[in-house]
């Protein structure tokens, strides 16, 4: 199945839920893999609006923004993500988070 069909299906599953999360951050990742980064941001920020604790969402779109030579604009989400990690006790995602921050650092 490609990027297209997948789109379809989640854009269909949306449709019958616009508030269902996951298959809006399993869209996000669908464009982001077809090369649609606005898409992807666009959608990525209306899941972290719409829950500001979708950990995921962060590291993604933490990700969309360095792809993008928004450096800033990565950091300041890595942050606020890194802040809800400690929250839910997610050591793991808190840790993917830390070392992009320590990359991007490193980058400059």
């Amino acid at each position: 199945m490609e990027a297209k069909d997948r789109i379809k299906i989640l854009k269909g599953m949306i449709g019958k839920d616009a508030k269902d999360l996951f298959s809006n951050y399993a869209l996000a990742m669908e464009y982001h893999s077809a090369g649609d980064l606005k898409e992807a941001q666009k959608i990525l920020e209306y899941v972290i609006k719409t829950d500001e604790k979708y950990l995921a969402a962060y590291y993604q779109l933490g990700k969309l923004f360095e792809q993008q030579k928004k450096n800033d604009k990565a950091i300041e989400i890595y942050k606020k993500g890194a802040v809800i990690a400690q929250s839910q006790n997610n050591f793991k995602t808190l840790g993917e988070i830390n070392e992009a921050l320590w990359l991007i650092d490193d980058e400059d």
